[in-house]
C-alpha cells in the first residue's frame, strides 16, 4: 500500500531541489494559515460573512494550510498534506477568483489568481514527486532503508 504512496524517494540533487521547495511554499503555507488561525474573530472570520464557504469549511482551509505546511516543512504526510493544499488552492480559484473575474496575472497590481495557481503547482509537484530522500517521510517508509536486503556474496576462490 505504501509502495504506491511512496513509489521510490527522489535522490540526489533533486532531492535537494524537493527539500527547497518543501520549506519555501511549507513556510509560505504556515504564514498565511497562522494568520486564519490566529484572527481575533475565529478561524471562520477572515472570509466576507456572504462567502459561498460554509464555516466549518474555511476552518479546516486555515488548518490545512497551518497545519499543511507544518508538514510539508517537515517532509512528513506529504502525500497527504500535498492533497489537502492542493484541494484548498482549487477552492480558492474556483469559488472567490475566477467568480470575481481575476485574470491569472494582474498587470495593474490589482488582484489575480497567480499565487493560488502557484501553490497549487507547487503541491501538485510535490504530491506527483514525493518529498524526496531528505525528508521524515523517507525516513520512516522509505523501504529500502529499512529493509537492506541480503548481504551480496562474495566470490573468494581465486584460481
Amino acid at each position: 500500500m505504501l509502495h504506491s504512496v511512496y513509489p521510490a524517494f527522489v535522490r540526489g540533487r533533486g532531492a535537494v531541489g524537493l527539500l527547497i521547495l518543501r520549506l519555501v511554499v511549507g513556510a509560505a503555507f504556515v504564514l498565511h494559515g497562522w494568520g486564519k488561525i490566529g484572527s481575533p474573530g475565529g478561524m471562520t472570520a477572515w472570509m466576507p460573512a456572504g462567502a459561498p464557504v460554509p464555516g466549518f469549511l474555511q476552518a479546516a482551509a486555515a488548518l490545512s494550510e497551518f497545519g499543511g505546511g507544518a508538514l510539508l516543512i517537515l517532509g512528513l504526510l506529504t502525500p497527504v498534506a500535498a492533497f489537502f493544499l492542493a484541494c484548498t488552492m482549487i477552492v480558492a480559484i474556483g469559488t472567490y477568483h475566477l467568480p470575481a473575474g481575476h485574470p491569472f496575472v494582474n498587470l495593474t497590481g490589482g488582484p489575480s489568481y497567480e499565487l493560488a495557481a502557484g501553490y497549487l503547482a507547487a503541491v501538485l509537484a510535490l504530491l506527483l514527486a514525493g518529498p524526496g530522500k531528505l525528508s521524515l517521510d523517507a525516513l520512516l517508509f522509505d523501504r529500502r532503508s529499512a529493509r537492506p536486503g541480503p548481504a551480496p556474496v562474495q566470490d573468494t576462490y581465486r584460481p
